[in-house]
């Protein structure tokens, strides 16, 4: 993990930087209780999506764009009654918005 919580002041938002190899990778991590309301992924709303790249963008303003390969994952956390968590990582959840590419 290269980063938690990064709020650049211009707007969006990225829960988690991390690096995979050669990629960047963008982090959102939702967390539920129960599936009552769907999955956590599902709160992952396009609208969500727009702040996570929006706040991806900026962190990549502040590398002066390298020519890297990017990529948004959401971790879903479930908490296991009785105590502990599942974790699920979702891979390329979703792409960067068209007007955001270089």
């Amino acid at each position: 993990m290269l980063y938690r919580n990064f709020r650049p002041p211009g707007g969006g938002e990225v829960d988690l930087v991390c690096r995979h190899g050669e990629v960047l990778v963008f982090v959102e991590v939702k967390a539920r209780r129960t599936d009552t309301f769907g999955a956590p992924a599902e709160a992952v709303t396009r609208a969500k999506q727009e702040l996570i790249s929006r706040g991806a963008v900026a962190w990549l303003r502040l590398l002066h764009h390298p020519p890297i390969h990017i990529r948004f994952d959401i971790a879903e956390v479930r908490f296991v009654p009785g105590g502990g968590e599942e974790v699920r990582v979702i891979e390329n959840a979703f792409p960067l918005p068209e007007r955001y590419r270089l």
